[in-house]
């Protein structure tokens, strides 16, 4: 019966880590209106990188203890259940119309960063030179991303359009201490959070004569993206294309840049058990993705079902072939 105290860390974890981020992108995104920034940078940059952060926390706490097939499967595992999951529920719900920048700019920087990634894990290690490289990466696009929003809006429709992730009343009347206080809240919980959530996955992983990659890359990568799938779903219902497809793709950039470049920095990222299958299969799926929302700059609800049967298809795939039972 240990195995269910494992659980009990699981879910402890899963929960910690969605609070965690959920006070984390409420103070943040407060601060993002009082400064200014577009809804779209927003879904990019700060509700991206936000709720990208228990991935980041779990990512972290995963190279320090030496699991490195952990923390890359929980990366590359989120970044195809972000677009095979979470972006296709997000487009059967409504149709998603793709912002022209998003077009141009960010999904082929994500097939290139993607198509990196891979290159530089191609031996099966991360160094620190490789993780720094791939941090820079990330603080550059976020330059960008935030030079090229105020090129975009005036801060009147900054403020109109952003109301759908927080009041700009309330925005303004939030005290600088109320928030910064917030996202230390949020960070805490998202610390504990990532621990517990690690402790309970490898310890299942162990006990269930699982490897650890195949744990990582669906039960821990669906449990971290948990704030992904809720930031979309909400912006979803609420007709905010911008905001959901923003959400995924800048997540997704910040996995492998930020959680997989600061993880190597830390400590370097060995892996044994993430195959090229799983790789490319991230590569696919995001390429996919460009392919069917660049046909018409939309993204349709046979679409979105498309690519829930593929992000289906590779989970059967693991529980097929990957297993030990599978010999």
């Amino acid at each position: 019966m240990v195995w269910l105290i494992d659980i009990l860390w699981v879910l402890a974890g899963v929960v910690a880590l969605y609070f965690g981020a959920e006070w984390l992108v409420t103070g943040s995104s407060r601060l993002a209106v009082r400064v200014g920034i577009s809804p779209l940078v927003v879904g990019l940059t700060v509700v991206a990188f936000g709720t990208s952060s228990p991935e980041f926390f779990v990512c972290v706490s995963a190279a320090l203890k030496g699991h490195g097939d952990f923390a890359v499967g929980n990366a590359v595992g989120s970044n195809i259940a972000n677009a095979g999951l979470i972006l296709a529920s997000a487009a059967i719900i409504t149709p998603l119309v793709v912002h022209v920048a998003v077009l141009q700019r960010d999904v082929p920087l994500l097939v290139l960063v993607s198509l990196g990634f891979v290159a530089l894990i191609w031996d099966n290690e991360i160094n620190r030179i490789e993780g720094a490289f791939l941090f820079a990466a990330l603080i550059w696009y976020t330059v960008h991303c935030v030079r090229a929003s105020r090129r975009e809006r005036a801060s009147r429709e900054v403020l109109a359009e952003y109301a759908d992730l927080t009041s700009p009343e309330e925005a303004k009347k939030s005290s600088l201490p109320l928030l910064l206080l917030l996202i230390f809240a949020g960070l805490v919980t998202l610390y504990f959070g990532a621990i517990w959530l690690q402790k309970g996955g490898v310890g299942l992983a162990t006990r269930m004569g699982v490897p650890e990659a195949i744990i990582s890359l669906t039960l821990i990568a669906v449990g971290t993206s948990l704030p992904e799938l809720a930031a979309s779903l909400m912006a979803a219902f609420r007709r905010e294309a911008d905001i959901a497809v923003g959400n995924v793709i800048g997540s997704n950039l910040f996995n492998l840049l930020g959680a997989m470049g600061l993880s190597a920095m830390i400590k370097p990222l060995t892996v044994k058990e993430i195959s090229r299958v799983d790789l490319w299969m991230m590569v696919g799926i995001t390429t996919l993705l460009v392919v069917l929302m660049g046909r018409r700059r939309r993204l349709d609800r046979i679409e979105g079902v498309l690519l829930l049967l593929v992000y289906l298809g590779y989970c059967i795939y693991l529980g097929v072939a990957r297993m030990p039972h599978a010999g």
